[in-house]
């Protein structure tokens, strides 16, 4: 079944994050997500708010999973970490 990767972001540091998604968007591309909702317009009903909200639709689950972990998005999220606050969660969907 296809998954959703999504991610609730708050960016510290603009110019590093802009390097993670440079590397982030191939990584995820190489995997077979493609990006349904990148940084658009949204409303925020519950929980913490985060400004930059990312769904990436994969294949199953576990390729959502080897993207993670891969050597190239760790190269990427190496990028994020400290230039961001991030909660990511990835979501078997029903289709």
């Amino acid at each position: 079944m296809p998954a959703l990767w999504i991610a609730h972001v708050t960016v510290t540091d603009a110019e590093a994050y802009d390097r993670y998604a440079a590397l982030a968007g191939p990584a995820i591309a190489a995997h077979g997500g493609v990006f349904v909702a990148r940084g658009g317009r949204y409303v925020q009903l519950e929980g913490k708010e985060r400004a930059r909200n990312v769904v990436a639709r994969f294949p199953s689950l576990e390729a959502a999973q080897a993207c993670y972990h891969s050597p190239e998005y760790q190269e990427a999220l190496g990028h994020a970490r400290g230039a961001s606050e991030r909660d990511v969660v990835i979501v078997e969907t029903t289709e």
